[in-house]
């Protein structure tokens, strides 16, 4: 199996501009290229999965076990003549003191070479003993090549070939040249997602052209082809089963935050999944249950707000007892009210709280969930731990007394600092981002809850959507 680690000095670097360039490179070329992300975050796949024409799919430590992280790579590797892994942070950057969590150790996980891309800017002969620290660092790591990025022009990558060829042994794949139209939009929580960029096909194609025309493709692919990972079956595929309820999924450029793997999960549970918009549809479609994403209403809480039919019918539905799962911004639609800045708009109003964006964020990072034994579809009877993500620039005001959570926050933020996950008839909605994987199969628990739910046989208050079939 051939592929890469595109890793970095540090953040920002450009990796995720040269990944991207680099999948769109290949995919004109006729070749299959399976993109990976490294760590829990939804935005760079998104636009990797878009130039790749492939799911990309995240490899996490923190949530997921090495052998789970091999299995997942090569199952999802089959078809494909290439993949690449697109790291997070810098090649040593990690939660532990020893690396175990870190670009690196994945890198040694799957035998992928390290393509490392540094920001150029202002640099010279500084650049060689930076390139010979990481190096030696750990000596098992294998550093295939250099990138060089934001370099200021043909004089200045002059100099830096010719610092690296006199000090390293390190080999110089490619040079990107400083160009802002590069540069893809950010807001608060990083990229502007590609569902939400209208010129993302159009920046996906200038990416590829400059890197296609100023990194040696061609050297990249030999060095992907000595990818030393250890031989492992790859794992059976089972056909999901024919449907036997139907999830609808908020899915627009306000909700676009779903790991391709959850999605699939649902499906391989038995849910036919119809996606909807929140913007433009003016009725739930013929569903079970919802799910409700991730993603950014903050920006689109106008349109939200004047898509009232919607909101009104969404709202409804959840006191009627349908079931639905929402993730942070799936949270934040459900609550009474928006502000952000000097306005407010107002949302569906089943959770009764206010949402109040800061500058700063509210929580972030990786989060262990205790589960008090409230939650709708748990994974134990009390007292389960689960591991996830949150990334949250808002909190809630005004919230409603007595209410019911399905988790104890150990580490992180959650909705008050010592809980998330709100219960409110078949309702559960969290801060937390979970992730279906080995611990936490919360995939098949939610659609047999929808699948209880539907047929009346479930223990707490229960409901079909007013338009579901029965």
């Amino acid at each position: 199996m051939a592929h890469l680690l595109i890793s970095a000095a540090h953040k920002s670097s450009g990796k995720t501009t040269v990944t991207l360039g680099l999948c769109a490179a290949l995919r004109q070329r006729g070749i299959r290229v399976q993109p990976f992300k490294k760590g829990p975050d939804y935005i760079d796949p998104m636009w990797l999965s878009r130039a790749s024409g492939r799911s990309c799919h995240n490899l996490d430590f923190y949530t997921m076990g090495r052998e789970e992280i091999l299995s997942v790579f090569v199952r999802h590797m089959a078809g494909a003549d290439v993949g690449l892994i697109e790291g997070n942070k810098g090649l040593y950057d990690g939660l532990d003191l020893d690396g175990s969590n870190s670009n690196a150790a994945l890198a040694s996980l799957l035998g992928a070479p390290v393509v490392l891309v540094l920001d150029a800017r202002g640099m010279t002969r500084g650049i060689a003993p930076l390139v010979l620290g990481y190096q030696a660092f750990d000596p098992d790591v294998r550093i295939a090549g250099v990138i060089l990025n934001q370099v200021g022009g043909s004089r200045h990558e002059s100099k830096l070939r010719t610092i690296l060829e006199h000090y390293t042994d390190v080999a110089v794949l490619g040079a990107i040249h400083q160009d802002a139209g590069l540069q893809i939009s950010e807001r608060h929580l990083g990229l502007v997602p590609s569902n939400e960029s209208v010129r993302a096909e159009e920046q996906i194609r200038h990416v590829a052209a400059a890197v296609a025309s100023q990194v040696d493709v061609d050297r990249l692919i030999e060095l992907a082809a000595r990818a030393a990972m250890p031989t492992i079956p790859i794992p059976a595929t089972i056909p999901p089963p024919a449907p036997d309820v139907r999830i609808g999924v908020a899915r627009d450029s306000a909700f676009g935050f779903y790991y391709p793997g959850d999605l699939d999960a649902l499906r391989a549970a038995g849910a036919e999944l119809i996606e909807f918009s929140t913007l433009t549809a003016t009725q739930l479609p013929c569903v079970d249950g919802l799910f409700i994403g991730g993603g950014f209403p903050e920006t689109h809480m106008h349109q939200l707000e004047s898509n009232a039919p919607l909101r009104a019918e969404v709202r409804t539905a959840i006191e009627g007892g349908l079931p639905v799962y929402a993730e942070c911004g799936g949270l934040m639609y459900l609550a009474r009210s928006i502000r952000w800045r000097d306005d407010t708009c107002a949302m569906v109003g089943v959770v009764p709280a206010d949402v109040v964006m800061h500058e700063r964020p509210q929580g972030r990072g990786y989060i262990r969930l205790k589960e008090t034994g409230s939650g709708l579809w748990p994974l134990g009877p009390g007292g389960q731990i689960i591991c996830g993500h949150e990334f949250h620039y808002s909190s809630l005001e005004r919230l409603g007394d007595g209410l019911e959570f399905a988790y104890e926050v150990v580490r992180g933020t959650g909705i008050d600092g010592a809980h998330d996950g709100i219960i409110l008839r078949n309702l559960q909605a969290n801060y937390a981002h979970l992730r279906d994987v080995e611990g936490n199969r919360w995939a098949e628990r939610f659609v047999a809850f929808v699948r209880r739910c539907r047929t009346g046989r479930a223990g707490s208050p229960v409901s079909a959507s007013p338009g579901a079939p029965r």
